[in-house]
């Protein structure tokens, strides 16, 4: 299949601010390309696609890549996408905000060529204490004690090498126990399910809106050799779809993981209580700091404790209790 990788070069602040733009847009499929050696791959494969190239203007400022499938009734996604950051631009100058050029590159790839996008700078990472994430193409690190868990992410999102979902394992692998119940919300590649079923969970809930990351997340738990008759896949929106939401909360979580930003946290907040059994864990992550004190107010007003609140690089992720 043919994809349109669109990007869209930003800031810090800026980075969750376009990420809502692209849901306000019904784009689902985005990556975030923040740390500096993915920047500079990111310089070098797609410069000659931008229409500001070069670098000094672009700064090595951080960027937004979304993805839609290249099909007839996608064809105006990309006008959509050009008139929301101008828009955007309106907006950020009013309000004095740095949100970068919000200049826009497009071009269409092939899934593999994607896939091996990633491939030049995921490497074998160690997260927390016990973890060591690995893509499918190397080799696991000679004399390796951790658990391995093995990740393609093929058009779906999520390795462990960015700062939430790190936050997220370590949360993870701090407060799991044994015979936990376990559901997590965006699973995207499936890294964080996967992580809790391999931790001891008894049965685990991937959850995600898109069909393709649910694929993407079932193949990774085969790879992990994940018994699918206790990871259960659920394709579904839980804030628009009542009779999908209440199908999802039957079933009360101890732990409920949800790796996505804040506004999106912040919208789901009257729903994590019903998902979570007394006394239950939230771990939530993909906070800019500027957004922190919101969705800490969104947590409490629906009757959440906050337990803990971890910093990475700008990035927060959140630990409360039901």
């Amino acid at each position: 299949m043919k994809w349109k990788e669109i990007t869209v070069n930003t800031s810090e602040e800026g980075v969750e601010i376009v990420l809502a733009r692209f849901d306000m847009l019904g784009i689902q499929q985005v990556s975030i390309i923040q740390g500096m050696d993915e920047i500079e791959q990111l310089l070098r494969s797609a410069e000659k696609y931008w229409d500001y190239a070069d670098e000094a203007a672009m700064n090595k400022q951080p960027a937004v890549q979304a993805y839609v499938s290249d099909v007839p009734e996608n064809e105006g996604v990309e006008e959509a996408v050009r008139a929301s950051m101008e828009e955007l631009k309106t907006i950020g100058e009013g309000l004095r905000l740095d949100l970068g050029s919000l200049e826009i590159s497009v071009r269409t790839v092939d899934e593999e060529d994607w896939a091996n996008n990633w491939k030049q700078y995921f490497k074998p990472t160690e997260v927390g204490e016990k973890l060591l994430v690995c893509p499918t193409w190397e080799e696991v690190p000679e004399g390796n004690t951790r658990a391995v868990l093995r990740i393609d992410p093929g058009m779906a999102f999520g390795t462990g090498t960015h700062h939430t979902t790190r936050m997220c394992l370590e949360l993870l692998e701090k407060h799991i126990k044994p015979g936990d119940i376990v559901a997590d919300l965006g699973c995207g590649s499936g890294i964080l399910s996967i992580a809790a079923s391999l931790m001891g969970a008894e049965e685990t809930y991937a959850i995600d809106i898109d069909p393709v990351a649910a694929r993407v997340a079932e193949e990774n738990a085969l790879l992990n050799e994940v018994d699918l008759s206790k990871y259960r896949i659920r394709i579904g929106d839980i804030l628009s779809d009542k009779e999908f939401r209440n199908e999802v909360s039957k079933l009360k979580y101890d732990i409920v993981l949800a790796n996505i930003v804040a506004s999106v946290i912040i919208a789901f907040a009257p729903v994590f209580p019903m998902l979570l059994k007394k006394n239950g864990l939230l771990i939530t992550s993909g906070i800019i700091d500027d957004r922190l004190d919101e969705v800490l107010s969104a947590l409490r007003s629906v009757g959440l404790t906050v337990l803990e609140v971890k910093n990475g690089e700008g990035w927060r992720a959140v630990l409360a209790r039901n």
